[in-house]
């Protein structure tokens, strides 16, 4: 039988915002709960800090994190992956940043970017039972220029295509299903990639503004579904799922909600 993984991504908002009754002290430990009854085998988590990445790797030693800050001193938001600590082997971790000078911390496109740098992180993962490798990727993309997206995408595309492995991609890419960046990792030249989230629903709803709906009918699509799961592996279209996130007591885990789904690697 073959091997399967749970796979998340999830944009945890910054700890350093000012929410009202959802700063990160009041809802850090629900993303906790959320992560531990969902149990994915890898999560793609963005918007982390050192704040919130400390917290969440103190409370749930059943992960290794991997990854680093955007801004140059390395800290500032990650876009990091956790990894279960049993049934696989990172190989490799690289950090680049989503710029010109791909090695160099804190750089960015120029142009129409926003001043945030942005980045990537990617992994080369053995799975023990089936010794199957593949590279996982996460990201999150730049909230104001669409050259930007497009210049990063095609970045994150041509290493993952470098790395001549069957590959899956999470984040947070700022972007429509309609919109070119989606299209741009959907005709992927040579691979057969598609969006295991094609179907949900809202994804960011900014602490409730937008209403939970975890899937669209055919041919609609949601005008707040920015956070995705691409792969180029077979996967299961029944476990994808927009987690619902019930606040308590006015408190939400996130202002966007993780989304999940099932991939299948080779026998």
């Amino acid at each position: 039988m073959g091997v399967s993984l749970k796979i998340m991504s999830y944009n945890v908002r910054t700890s350093g915002a000012p929410d009202g009754i959802n700063v990160f002290a009041n809802r850090k430990e629900r993303l906790v709960e959320i992560i531990e009854k969902e149990s994915p085998d890898i999560i793609g988590l963005q918007e982390l800090t050192d704040e919130s990445r400390d917290y969440l790797r103190s409370s749930l030693p059943g992960y290794t994190f991997f990854g680093s800050g955007r801004d140059a001193d390395y800290h500032g938001e990650h876009s990091e992956i956790c990894v279960k600590n049993q049934g696989m082997e990172v190989i490799e971790m690289r950090n680049h940043f989503l710029s010109f000078t791909p090695n160099v911390p804190g750089n960015t496109f120029g142009g129409d970017q926003s001043p945030c740098p942005r980045m990537y992180t990617i992994l080369k993962i053995k799975h023990d039972r089936s010794n199957q490798l593949f590279s996982f990727a996460n990201t999150h993309l730049d909230h104001v220029g669409n050259r930007a997206k497009l210049f990063g995408t095609m970045q994150i595309l041509q290493d993952l295509n470098n790395q001549k492995l069957p590959f899956i991609l999470t984040g947070d890419f700022n972007a429509l299903p309609k919109d070119d960046v989606v299209s741009l990792v959907l005709h992927m030249p040579g691979k057969k990639v598609q969006d295991c989230t094609r179907m949900l629903g809202t994804t960011y709803h900014g602490y409730g503004i937008h209403p939970y709906c975890n899937r669209m009918q055919e041919g609609e699509t949601s005008p707040d579904k920015i956070d995705y799961i691409f792969t180029d592996l077979s996967w299961d279209e029944s476990e994808s799922r927009v987690v619902e996130d019930v606040p308590v007591n006015g408190v939400y885990a996130s202002d966007h909600y993780a989304v999940v789904t099932r991939i299948h690697l080779p026998d």
